[in-house]
This record gives C-alpha cells, structure tokens and sequence, in this order.
C-alpha cells in the first residue's frame, strides 16, 4: 500500500542531495569513439546496478592505533617474505629447471611491491632486484585491481606478471602485523633444493689441487694486533767492555708483525751519548750473528722452474716440499717471558720486569701468573741528609730555611688546604676561644682576666684583655696574633721550632706563652663542642679515653664512691649537682684534668634551658634604637601592611627579616632573631603589630635598663665567670656506662 502524500513524504529522490555530476563514459581513442568508464558511477557518484565498490588501496581495520592515514602511519615499515619460483632449462641437458629463491617486499605506506633475488657466487644469471618497486596489478581479468595487504599468505602461490611465487615463510614483524589485522597465518611450507646447485656443490667438495696454493695471510695479524705492543724492561750487564757499566734498556715487540726495537735508559750524568735507538725495530734472529746470503737464497716460496718470460706472461711451478730451503728463526711473544736471556746480535739481555699490558696478554694466552720481576741491580744508597746552617735571628725560621734550599728564595708556602678547610664559614668561625688568668705572684694581675683565642686555619694565637671596673688596668690587645714557640727551646738551632698546636690547649693547661704563664680556666660552647666533635685528634675531649681511666680505680677508691653517692644523694634520684661530682673525681687517683671532668660532666648532665625575658629584651632593644635615634615606625607598619596581601596581620620570618635590614633597624643579629621567635604563633608567621608596638620606644617606652643588661646582649660571650650551664649530673647513667650496672653498684 503507497503511503499517503503526507509532509515530509515526497517521491522526488534528489531532495537532500549535494552532488550532481555525471561520470565520463564515452571518449575518443585515436579518432574512434567508444566506451571508457564502464565501471564509473552514475550521477552523484552513486553505483550502478550490479557494481560494487573497489577500494584503490589496502583497507586496514580500525583499532586502538593511530588516526593517521596509511602513508604516515606505516612510513618506512615493510613486509618481507621469503618466496620461490621454478624456472625450465630447455637448452641444456644437466639441469631441466632450476629453484630460483627470493625475497619479496610489501611496503605498507602505498602498496607497491618489490622482488629481490639474492645474489650466488658463480650463478652465471643476472641477479639482484627482478621486478622493481611498484604497484603490481592483479591476474586478469582482475586486472584493473592491485595487489594490497589481504592478497598475502605464508604457504600460498602469488602471480605477478605471469610468473607464479610461491610464499614459504616471512620474518617476526610480518607474522605479528598479519596476526593484529586478522590474517590467520599459515604454517611455513619448504624450499625445495636445486638438483643442478646442490651437483655443483659435490664437484667442489671432491676437487683437490694437486699443487695447493700456499696463502700467506699477514692482514689478519695486522689487523688484529696493530698498535699493540708488549714492553719489557731488560739488563744487560756490560762489564767486559772499558766502562764496565751495567745498561738498562727497554724492548718493545710489536704483536702486528713479530718485529722488536730495543731504546736504552740513560741515567743523569752517565756520560754517554743520548742515542735514539739501541736497536732499529725488524725481526730478531735468535742465532745470531748469522752468515751473509746470497739475494734470492731466502725468499717466502721455493720455486721449481719457470716457463717462458719473466712477468704476467711467465709460469712458475711451486715447490710445495721446500727442497734446500733456507729457514731462519726468529723470536716470537713465546720467547720473551721474565728470566729469560735472549740474544741481541751477540749480546745476552736478561728480562727483568714487564708492563700491565704485557701481564694480561700473557696470562690470557699462555696462562702464565707468575711475573715476579728480577732484581738486577744494587738498591741505590741513601740520601745524604741535607745540612741546614743553624738560625740566625733575622726573620721567621721557615723563611731562612727556604732561603737555604735554592739559589733564588722563596716565600714559605702555607697550608692552602687546611686555611680553607677551617678558616670562618658564614657562623662558624673555627676559633677556639679560653678564660685565663696569669700565674704570678703579683695581687693585681692576678685578677686580670684574658681571652686565649686560637685560630684553627694557621694555629696562630691572639690574647684580648676585656675591660673591668675600677681594676686600673687599660684593656685591649695583650697579644698580636701569631704563632707562638714552645718554651724551653734553643734559639740559635738548625732545626725547626715547635709551636703550640690546638691539642695543647684545654681547660686546666698553663701555657707559657712568650715567657708569661697563663693558667686557661675555661672555654665558650663552640670551644667545648668542637673538641668533643673532633674526639680522635682531641684526648682530652674523648668521652671513651676519659671512661676507661676511670674504669681502673681500686676496690676501695669504689667503696669511696658509694658512699660519697649515697650521701649525696640521700633520695635515690640518680642525680647529684655538677660541684659534688667535680670534688669527687677531683680527689680520685685517676689523675683527670679539669677539661676531662667537665667533658664527663656535659656527657652527663642534665641540663636545662633558661627562659627569656620577653620584656628584658624589649626594653634593651628599645635602649638600642633610642641610641640610634630610630623613629621610623610609621614607615614600618607601611611596609609591613603592603607586603601582607591578606590584610592577616602575620607575615612569615624571613619577609619580616627582609623588611627589618631593609630599613637598616640597628639591632644585633641574634637580638632581631629571639625577638622575631618570641612573636611567632602555631604557624611561623609574625605578628609585626605586637613586634612594632614592642619596640616602638615613642610610644611604649619601657623601663630603662642597667648597663651592664644592655652589654650581655651586645657581646655573646665575654669571657666572665658566669654560672654553669651543667648544674646536675646523672650518676646513675655514668655508673652503668662505666661499671655495666648501676643496681649492682647500690647493691654491693
């Protein structure tokens, strides 16, 4: 039943069209007009009725790979199968066909197919590429297609341009790219043999010559061997001769063609001409000296007879039994082993020693382990002793020394290594710092105190006097900084002078320093924290040299110390105060100097931290700033609020910091640091309100601070006596370190 003529129902076929054209079927051929497209499409390309779509090229399946057409996609990448074909020899009677194998290329890119035969030595047929690279048409009457990627199988024939192929197999990448599109692969199919190749091939198995060609092949050594060459050092002991001098020479033997060229050692001030070669490097004979030939007596071959002219033209028969041939020897890498005496044109040579290369080659090829070099000549006689002329007074010693070793002086040389190593870096200033007082009998200097610092970088000392109260003594530099010379030493000596060094000075020492003793009291925290970090080089700060004294007490000197634990500790704490224990091991028989007792004492202290005066150090840094006339508040909190995007209030430390030296606040370092950490919160950040409120001394003046306050946050470490920071000592903890149990110690 027609369907009603309703909207959207309409019999015209061209609504929703776009193409229009018509296919070209008729045409002129050389003035005769007929058909030429009787396979093109009717009007808008659409098919005709019984024709069906033919692809121009190799449709590959749509998967996971790549949206790239196929000439981009599959550039460069190629199917290889190996294939046959028969061939018919009418024209000679040992052979009726012949088994021609091929390789056959597919490119994957545009289609086109190449055949390759490889080439045989002797085939007598022109080889190589058969049918050159491109698109090979199908067998008619399909002769309008090509060939594409579907037309291709393992075991299968294939046709191209009359001459049928037979596929046997393909290489790895073929086989998995015919899998992935869906191909099943057949198995592999055999070549068969080629009766008239495989008859060639038992004809020259069965061919002897009656007169072998004898080849003399030196390329291959050359080759392999070329620059590389053993060396070997000889003696040979000369003494029959006028000088009687035993000669050291070294021998070199060249692997690429056996050759040996011998170079003498010359020893400074022999006497005798610098040569270039012992020896010109050619083959050595090992019976030598050998008599004088004639030309020709000693060739490679020997030579029979000879036809006809000298020449190209002329013929030789070859003597393959070398009848009257003349045979020298010569010395191979066999020969030259350690020990062994060779023959140098009548002088005997004794190998003595041999390079590393020379070894491994040795003991790769021979096997051989043993190079034990042979002594040949006496040990040379020791040096004398250089004597210097004793000091004279006029400058350093070192600079007179190196004034004697040469003709032009020059400055002594430092040690650039060590100055580099321990010279100050960044915070750390490698300066060992001490308290001393002078030991003399006289009251008033016996209250001076001095700071003893001692640089690490060129062991040099330097003496500060810090100023003191009413004590009548100008303050300043006691002692330029410089080495300093033990005492007790000659002046006026040939040898060096010792000077004092870093591990002799420690809390407890006296030191004699430019004839004035000094009695070294005590030590800043860097001072006590690098000698016990540098242990080994440091005695007297080496926690376990200091325990194992104290390990050899006697058994009553034990019992002494129980009881002076026990009471003075009558609560059983495990804990006595830092003094009690320097008394007791002060009156102990270990002999143990202060620097040692107070080493054991940080080891086993506990310590604790002091809290800081927020205020104290609001008030010193308002003292500060009011000294400096600074009343740049106003700008601050600017600066603050515009680096603070959030309008928080907070900013981290470092942007405080940066904010701080940026209007050149004149407070100290450390002094900037603690308050800037007293203004912290939970996050790290800083609330500049509360720390520009506290050190604005306009508006929130503090109280007015002593002095002497205002000093201790100026100068870090003054060299006073100030309390200890080791207070209380935990015994319990030494007396297990020490005796392996403190319950045992109680106990007994």
């Amino acid at each position: 039943m027609a369907l009603p003529m309703l909207p959207g129902n309409s019999v015209n076929k061209n609504l929703g069209r776009d193409k229009f054209h018509k296919s070209q079927h008729f045409d002129y051929s050389n003035g005769v007009a007929m058909v030429v497209g009787e396979e093109k499409p009717a009007i808008g390309g659409e098919l005709l009725l019984g024709q069906r779509t033919r692809s121009k090229y190799s449709l590959f399946p749509k998967g996971e790979g790549s949206d790239a057409p196929a000439w981009l996609a599959f550039d460069k990448q190629v199917l290889c199968f190996d294939a046959y074909f028969q061939e018919s020899v009418p024209q000679r009677r040992e052979e009726k066909y012949r088994v021609r194998k091929c390789k056959i290329y597919f490119h994957l890119e545009d289609d086109t197919i190449q055949v390759v035969e490889p080439e045989l030595k002797n085939s007598g047929i022109p080889q190589g590429t058969l049918i050159r690279r491109h698109r090979i048409p199908l067998p008619a009457p399909k002769d309008d297609h090509f060939y594409n990627v579907h037309h291709f199988n393992i075991n299968q024939e294939i046709v191209l341009y009359s001459r049928t192929f037979m596929i046997t197999d393909c290489d790895p990448f073929t086989r998995n790219f015919l899998r992935k599109i869906g191909v099943r692969i057949n198995p592999p199919a055999s070549t068969p043999t080629d009766p008239y190749t495989t008859h060639r091939q038992e004809m020259e198995k069965s061919m002897k010559p009656l007169r072998p060609y004898e080849r003399m092949d030196t390329l291959k050594q050359f080759l392999e061997h070329d620059r590389k060459v053993l060396r070997f050092c000889c003696y040979w002991d000369d003494t029959e001769n006028m000088f009687r001098d035993p000669r050291e020479l070294i021998l070199h033997y060249f692997l690429a063609d056996d050759t040996i060229e011998i170079h003498e050692v010359f020893q400074p001030n022999s006497g005798r001409d610098a040569v270039p070669k012992f020896l010109h490097r050619g083959k050595l004979p090992k019976r030598a000296p050998i008599p004088k030939r004639q030309p020709g007596e000693i060739t490679d071959r020997t030579v029979l007879n000879v036809f006809g002219p000298i020449g190209q033209e002329g013929r030789y028969i070859l003597d393959s039994l070398k009848t009257g041939a003349v045979e020298e020897e010569f010395y191979k890498d066999c020969d030259l082993t350690i020990g062994s005496i060779i023959n140098v044109w009548g002088r005997r040579m004794l190998i003595c020693e041999c390079d590393n290369f020379t070894k491994e080659y040795y003991r790769s090829k021979y096997g051989i382990e043993d190079f034990t070099p042979v002594s040949y000549t006496a040990p040379p006689p020791a040096k004398p002793t250089r004597q210097v002329p004793p000091y004279t007074g006029f400058g350093s010693e070192e600079d007179s020394l190196c004034s004697c070793q040469g003709l032009l002086p020059k400055p002594p040389q430092k040690d650039f290594t060590k100055l580099m190593e321990k010279d100050r870096q960044g915070l750390v200033s490698n300066v060992l710092r001490f308290v001393g007082k002078m030991l003399t009998d006289n009251p008033i200097d016996k209250e001076r105190v001095f700071i003893i610092s001692f640089y690490l970088s060129d062991d040099t000392i330097a003496i500060f006097e810090p100023p003191q109260r009413n004590s009548g003594v100008i303050a300043g530099k006691f002692l330029e900084r410089g080495r300093v010379k033990k005492p007790g030493q000659e002046l006026f000596k040939s040898e060096m002078s010792e000077y004092f060094k870093a591990q002799d000075l420690y809390v407890g020492a006296k030191l004699h320093l430019n004839n004035q003793p000094f009695h070294l009291l005590d030590a800043d925290e860097f001072t006590f924290s690098y000698l016990e970090q540098h242990a080994e080089e440091f005695p007297k700060a080496n926690i376990g040299t200091i325990i194992s004294k104290i390990k050899f007490i006697s058994e009553e000197k034990l019992k002494e110390v129980k009881q002076f634990f026990a009471m003075s500790d009558p609560r059983n704490t495990g804990l006595i105060p830092y003094e009690s224990f320097r008394t007791l091991l002060a009156d102990m028989d270990v002999q143990l100097s202060e620097h040692e007792i107070m080493t054991l004492g940080r080891a086993y202290s506990v310590r604790e931290q002091p809290e800081e005066d927020v205020s104290l150090m609001l008030a010193v840094a308002q003292d500060q700033l009011k000294k400096k006339h600074f009343e740049n508040f106003s700008d601050m909190v600017r600066a603050f609020t515009h680096e603070d995007r959030e309008r928080s209030g907070h900013l981290s430390a470092k942007e405080a910091r940066i904010i701080c030296k940026s209007f050149r606040l004149p407070l100290s370092d450390d002094l900037l640091r603690v308050l800037l950490n007293k203004f912290q919160d939970k996050s790290e950040k800083i609330d500049y309100h509360a720390f520009l409120s506290g050190i604005n001394w306009r508006e929130n003046p503090a109280p007015a601070v002593h002095p002497d306050v205002t000093l201790k946050f100026d100068v870090d470490w003054r060299g006073e006596a100030v309390d200890p920071t080791v207070k209380t000592i935990n015994y319990s903890l030494l007396l297990e370190d020490v005796f392996g149990s403190a319950a045992n110690i109680n106990d007994s």
